[in-house]
């Protein structure tokens, strides 16, 4: 990355329970000094009303937001140059579309590029149990290049709430990306315990 340029992140949010991360690693961007653009699906908006009371467009820190089934969108194309892209949350389904080339949406061909110009591709899978086809699927995105980052928070940081711990994973998530994020909290800060 050239020196002084900002990074471009795109953040796409599916119909997946987990939308605590997203509201706490959509703050975390927001703090650093970074570009982020926002792509919502349909059942992703409906997940997000149902969890936070809200919509996409009330969530922080993104300057832009293009509809999902908007193909010509910059996210369609290598040449829109994001540095990296992250799902959160990520469904089952748009785990499948992305593990198998199917580009549907503007999410899953966004993943698709993301995965051709061999950026950085975060997926935030979010289902549990898990069966046979989310494992396979999960290792067909993983062998294509994208890492898969289930929402598991640092409970060694002895978070004191949910949102306490939605942050030591978005955090997690700021190191994938390289931010640096000032006054991150990390594992032996603390030796008096």
């Amino acid at each position: 990355m050239e020196s002084g340029k900002k990074k471009k992140i795109l953040v796409a949010v599916t119909g997946a329970s987990a939308m605590l991360y997203l509201q706490s690693f959509l703050e975390l961007l927001e703090s650093e000094d970074v570009i982020v653009h926002g792509i919502c699906s349909d059942a992703g908006e409906k997940v997000l009303e149902l969890e936070r009371d809200c919509g996409f467009h009330e969530l922080p820190g993104v300057s832009q937001w293009f509809d999902c089934r908007d193909f010509a969108a910059p996210p369609a194309s290598g040449s829109a140059a994001y540095d990296a892209m992250v799902v959160i949350p990520c469904s089952m389904g748009s785990l499948a579309a992305i593990a198998s080339g199917i580009t549907s949406n503007l999410i899953h061909r966004a993943a698709d590029v993301m995965l051709k110009e061999r950026k950085k591709l975060i997926l935030v899978v979010r289902e549990t149990p898990l069966n046979r086809t989310h494992l396979k699927n999960m290792l067909a995105a993983h062998d294509a290049g994208a890492v898969i980052c289930p929402p598991h928070p640092g409970l060694y940081l002895k978070p004191k709430s949910l949102e306490d711990a939605a942050k030591t994973f978005s955090w997690r998530l700021g190191d994938q990306l390289g931010l640096g994020m000032d006054g991150r909290e990390r594992w032996g800060d603390d030796r008096s315990c």
